[in-house]
């Protein structure tokens, strides 16, 4: 299968190649630039509507995962312009030229986030539950809403994605060194879920999807999420660092600031991955100190 990659150079489009590879299929990376690489590639600007007309010719899936980062800068009104529009810009150009291509990709998977959920304390969430609230909430719907032209055309779901647990990046990659010091600690009372995804999981769940006739939305999370106080806990004793001190909200505010912080860092959201589950994936990862060793390196 030829799958055109968006956000191919990210944390997540960088394990996807890899792996599109390594299971025989051919990965084509849409970019802005020149490749860096031989990996073949077709060139888009989002910013002026740039998309060619054969860009999709012999491409048999895309995969969109393009997007600004959520948590590198405060959330300035103009970060958050970039947030949303970087997101809604590139599926809106993507699905129109699904909707009107002649030999339209067979499947498109949309890049989403459980952040569509909003804070739910400890309602245990899956597919069919309803929408949340706050600027992720907003930002996760109109992501969404910008896919559906192309629902006419091919098999359309949504990448619903939670923390996705990497070595080299995400928010994993952002704790490491305080954990590896020892002052590595719970976030408030750590009592909010956090539902996480190996980054294993995440490109094998991709490509599972690919070849699996499943539509809408999907939540790319492990079947069994965490406190923030468990996490805290096991990521500790896989590294054996003494977690002891909570992390004080005070230097989250003044890192991330307040809206930030509550949404993405104070938020609870217990999700289930209930369509992964009823299609029948088999999870590689499904504990999370299995997972963090795995990517850590770290022996059982």
């Amino acid at each position: 299968m030829r799958v055109l990659v968006s956000g191919s150079t990210g944390l997540i489009g960088t394990s996807l190649v890899e792996a599109l590879q390594a299971a025989n299929h051919t990965p084509v990376r849409l970019l802005r630039s020149g490749t860096r690489d031989h990996t073949e590639a077709r060139f888009w600007n989002p910013a002026s509507g740039e998309f060619a007309e054969d860009s999709l010719v012999d491409i048999d899936a895309v995969v969109h995962l393009a997007g600004e980062p959520i948590a590198d800068r405060r959330w300035s009104g103009a970060q958050k312009t970039r947030i949303l529009e970087s997101r809604t810009t590139t599926t809106t150009l993507l699905a129109n030229a699904i909707a009107t291509a002649r030999n339209p990709p067979s499947v498109f998977l949309s890049g989403s986030a459980i952040g569509f959920y909003g804070d739910r304390g400890d309602e245990q969430l899956n597919e069919i539950s309803s929408a949340g609230e706050g600027f992720l909430a907003e930002v996760v719907r109109a992501w969404e809403r910008a896919a559906t032209p192309a629902q006419e055309s091919t098999r359309l779901a949504f990448l619903r994605t939670g923390v996705v647990l990497a070595p080299d990046g995400g928010a994993l990659k952002a704790q490491l060194p305080f954990f590896k010091l020892g002052i590595g600690g719970r976030i408030g009372d750590g009592r909010q879920w956090l539902s996480w995804i190996s980054i294993q999981d995440m490109v094998q769940g991709i490509i599972w999807l690919l070849d699996n006739d499943v539509s809408g939305p999907v939540n790319m999370t492990a079947p069994n999420p965490v406190t923030n106080a468990e996490f805290t806990k096991t990521l500790g004793q896989v590294l054996r660092r003494p977690t002891i001190l909570p992390t004080p909200k005070a230097v989250m505010l003044a890192k991330f600031g307040r809206e930030l912080t509550q949404q993405l860092l104070y938020a609870s959201q217990r999700v289930e991955p209930a369509a992964l589950l009823a299609g029948g994936y088999q999870f590689r990862r499904p504990d999370l100190a299995g997972a963090l060793r795995s990517n850590l390196n770290k022996p059982q």
